[in-house]
Parts: structure tokens; C-alpha cells; sequence
């Protein structure tokens, strides 16, 4: 297999979303197409119309880094968008239409012990670790809790992009639902550009793009996302609305892979709701009957 098609997708997608004002060009009477002329994106990034023909139709292999950085600039890509266009041009080089490689199953994980040390030393928030594919990994205490709502359904499978476009309770879970799913999706997508012969990764969007009619629409939207740092608002139904800052950090020893720690501003509401939440996973986690029952 090659990726061609999400090559092509993403450059005409992210060419209709330029406007000729926004790139300094005149909008003319008459255009027949969104956002810029291929021309208009052949002329800002100096190479022949031709050959940017040739890069829209999804043939990345073998070119040069200073023409992609052009293609990013003339496109306006974000720093996500231009690191996705990078992986895509690196998986083009990779894959063989003669050999096409097999779609890779991705290996059991399993946390080392001392990363479950440093997650279980986090006790004022919840922390976890995900992968690409949304899957939680390792979590403390505290996100166990956090997420009871995603554990307590078996075909969620501890991915929060399930949970997300399959299961209701994340309707209540992220008062902000639309957000959250154009996260969820954009992190998927960049995924699928670093790593596009991911078998579990093709089975999820498959699975997501049968069963959701709101993931399908946005998966055809390309959007990529860095998933770094900002706030959110949560609704849990033990402890009821949080809204918690977030710190995603990429893992150096383990490519791929996102530690994500939550936590809420000093003296605020959210700040004992983790508190009662707290009390809440102790006395779940001893007693696993009491799991729906809330704080006192």
C-alpha cells in the first residue's frame, strides 16, 4: 500500500482553506474552486505547476526537504500540519507499490515499573499515558477514577476515541462534545500520517468511520493537531463539573507515546472536586461494589 490518497486529501484540503486575501493575492471575478488555484500554490512556493500537480496527486517520494518547507509555507500550515506533511513525505519514501508493505500489528505494551512509580507519585490529578491511538496505556490512581465512565463499558477497550463516538456517556462527560471530538479525530489523523501502517489503527478508523456518522464527516475534515497543553471542562458523575488544565508531554524513550497529567487551578472548585475524587478512587479502588457511588 502506498498513501497516495491521504496525500492528496490533505494538500487539496488544506489548499481550499486559503483564501487569495489570506496569501497576499488578488481574489478575481471569477473562481471556480475554494481557497487558492493550484497555480496560485505552484507560484508561492516556486516550483512548476507541474510538478505541484504531481504532489497534490499524492507522489511525496523522494522530495526535497526545502520543497516541502515551501509547500508548508505557501499553504500556511500550523506547526502540526507541517510536521504531518513531513511524515507523509517520510512514509511515501518507505513504502513500495511493487513490495506493499503489510500493515503492522502494533506489539503488547506494558509500562516499566518505574513509570508507573512516577505516575502513582502524581496524587493531585489524574496522569496517564496514551498512545497515538487514544489507547490508555498506564494511568495513577486518580485517572482511573477520572475515566471510570470509559472502563465501565468493555467495548470502549480503554480507548478514549471509543468512548468518544460510541459510548452516550461522553455526551455528559465533555460538556464541550464537539471540541473534544475534533481533538480526538485530529490526534487519530496525525497518527495515522506518523504511522500509516498501523493494522489497529486502520481497524479503529474503520470501525469509527462505520459506526459514526460524526467521526466519518470529521476524519474527511484532515485536520492534525500537536495535543500539548490548554484546558477543558469535564463532567463526572461523582463529583460533577471540572474544568482542569492539561500538560501533554511526548515521550523520548517511548516514541509514540503521550504522558498527559491533569490538574485544576489552586483554591478553585475543580481543585476539590479532584480532592473528592480522591476519596472516591480510594474507596472504589477498595471496594470495587461502591464504584458508582459518590463522595462524601
Amino acid at each position: 500500500m502506498d498513501n497516495r490518497e491521504e496525500v492528496r486529501e490533505f494538500l487539496t484540503s488544506r489548499r481550499a482553506k486559503i483564501t487569495p486575501e489570506r496569501a497576499g493575492l488578488p481574489s478575481g471575478i471569477r473562481r471556480r474552486v475554494p481557497g487558492l488555484r493550484r497555480s496560485e500554490v505552484a507560484a508561492l512556493a516556486d516550483v512548476s505547476v507541474e510538478y505541484y500537480a504531481k504532489l497534490e496527486r499524492g507522489n511525496l517520494a523522494g522530495v526535497s526537504p526545502a520543497v516541502l518547507e515551501a509547500v508548508a509555507r505557501a499553504l500556511q500550515l500550523d506547526d502540526a500540519e507541517r510536521a504531518h506533511l513531513l511524515n507523509l513525505a517520510q512514509a511515501a519514501d518507505r513504502s513500495d507499490a511493487l513490495t506493499r508493505p503489510r500493515r503492522r500489528t502494533t506489539r503488547a505494551w506494558t509500562s516499566h515499573r518505574s513509570l508507573q512509580w512516577v505516575l502513582d507519585a502524581v496524587t493531585a490529578g489524574p496522569a496517564f499515558v496514551r498512545n497515538g491511538r487514544m489507547d490508555l496505556l498506564a494511568t495513577n490512581q486518580l485517572a482511573r477514577a477520572f475515566y471510570a465512565d470509559v472502563y465501565a463499558t468493555a467495548g470502549n477497550q480503554a480507548n478514549l476515541a471509543r468512548f468518544q463516538f460510541l459510548d452516550p456517556a461522553s455526551r455528559r462527560f465533555y460538556p464541550d462534545w464537539d471540541q473534544a471530538a475534533d481533538i480526538s479525530v485530529a490526534i487519530l489523523r496525525t497518527e495515522a500520517g506518523r504511522n500509516p501502517h498501523d493494522k489497529d489503527l486502520h481497524d479503529l478508523v474503520g470501525e469509527l468511520s462505520t459506526r459514526s456518522d460524526d467521526f466519518r464527516t470529521r476524519w474527511g475534515a484532515h485536520n492534525v493537531r500537536h495535543h500539548g497543553t490548554g484546558t477543558k471542562r469535564f463532567h463526572h458523575h461523582a463529583v460533577g463539573d471540572l474544568t482542569l488544565a492539561y500538560e501533554g508531554l511526548e515521550m523520548a524513550a517511548e516514541p509514540g507515546l503521550t504522558l498527559t497529567i491533569y490538574t485544576a487551578e489552586p483554591g478553585s472548585p475543580s481543585e476539590e472536586g479532584l480532592r473528592l475524587l480522591s476519596a472516591w478512587a480510594a474507596t472504589r479502588e477498595a471496594d470495587p461494589d461502591t464504584k458508582r457511588s459518590a463522595p462524601r
